[in-house]
């Protein structure tokens, strides 16, 4: 690899940095040099690519078009490159390597430490990194290599990918309390016809789900708030700014859980892995500890 080489592969790494986090700031803390030379570096790959990447807004920089399709390219191909070393450091030591598991944020607080702990007695030298993030976004880092193995729910069909299911979870109706259906058994949606809702942001298992509930029930869709955590979804009904459908486990002091009798409410929770790409021997571990734990943790 010549010099020029490994400057461009250098700039690309530092220029999807900076898309990454949004600044330079943190992005040369993240690539760990002084923030003038990562500045100075982006404006050589600017000049040697004949366009601009960056440009000033306000007090601060945004990628330009150009910038950002490169910057998209860049991340695909670190991806793949850095799922590639961790095969070949998982091939040479199985008992040791890295791990990346994607899931969802609902899952985060009590299941996935618990499942972690378990794995950790038996692999103790392996490393598992734990990304964030809905169910479209974790399912689109699976064919590049960004993620090894992923929670989620729903699972859409893709050769992409092989899912395996784990557990199906009811949904439940949160509901402020006073609500005037509070003390029934069950519910159904079609009596919600009026109400406001409350809901994550697209692309998030549950507001898929709950989108097709709604039309299947010929409820319109009246989202009065979008949230990216069901935390902040739950305190939103708290607050009397509409109900919504949720995992059991979401109450707040001010709301109360209700059953939900519509066919379809709920999620089947699976783990979903790469089709092309074989699984390190570190990655087939968790996998297979994962198939042979998490039903039962993930059962209400």
């Amino acid at each position: 690899m010549s010099y020029e080489t490994f400057g461009l592969a250098e700039g690309l790494e530092q220029l999807a940095a900076v898309a990454q986090y949004g600044q330079i700031t943190l992005a040369a803390k993240h690539l760990g040099i002084p923030q003038p030379t990562l500045s100075r570096s982006l404006a050589r790959l600017s000049q040697e690519l004949g366009t601009p990447l960056l440009q000033r807004e306000g007090r601060g920089i945004r990628l330009t078009p150009h910038g950002e399709l490169l910057a998209n390219s860049a991340r695909r191909a670190l991806d793949e490159l850095l799922a590639g070393v961790r095969a070949v450091r998982a091939e040479a030591d199985p008992d040791t390597g890295t791990v990346i598991l994607g899931f969802l944020h609902s899952l985060g607080p009590l299941v996935i430490p618990a499942l972690l702990r378990g794995f950790r007695r038996q692999h103790a030298r392996v490393k598992v990194r734990l990304v964030q993030d809905s169910a479209d976004g974790l399912l689109q880092r699976i064919p590049t290599g960004a993620v090894d193995l992923v929670l989620a729910a729903p699972v859409p069909s893709d050769h992409r990918w092989e899912a395996h299911p784990l557990a199906e979870q009811p949904l439940i109706l949160l509901v402020p309390d006073g609500h005037r259906l509070i003390g029934r058994r069950t519910v159904a949606l079609s009596e919600l016809a009026g109400q406001d809702f409350v809901t994550l942001a697209s692309g998030y298992g549950v507001r898929t789900i709950t989108d097709q509930l709604l039309r299947a029930s010929g409820v319109p869709l009246r989202y009065a708030f979008e949230s990216q955590e069901m935390t902040t979804a739950a305190g939103l009904v708290a607050a009397g700014l509409g109900i919504a459908i949720l995992p059991p486990g979401n109450e707040v002091p001010g709301t109360r859980q209700l059953a939900l009798s519509d066919a379809g409410a709920s999620r089947t929770l699976s783990l979903v892995w790469s089709a092309g790409r074989p699984l390190s021997p570190p990655a087939v571990q968790l996998r297979d500890h994962l198939v042979r734990k998490a039903p039962a943790m993930l059962r209400v």
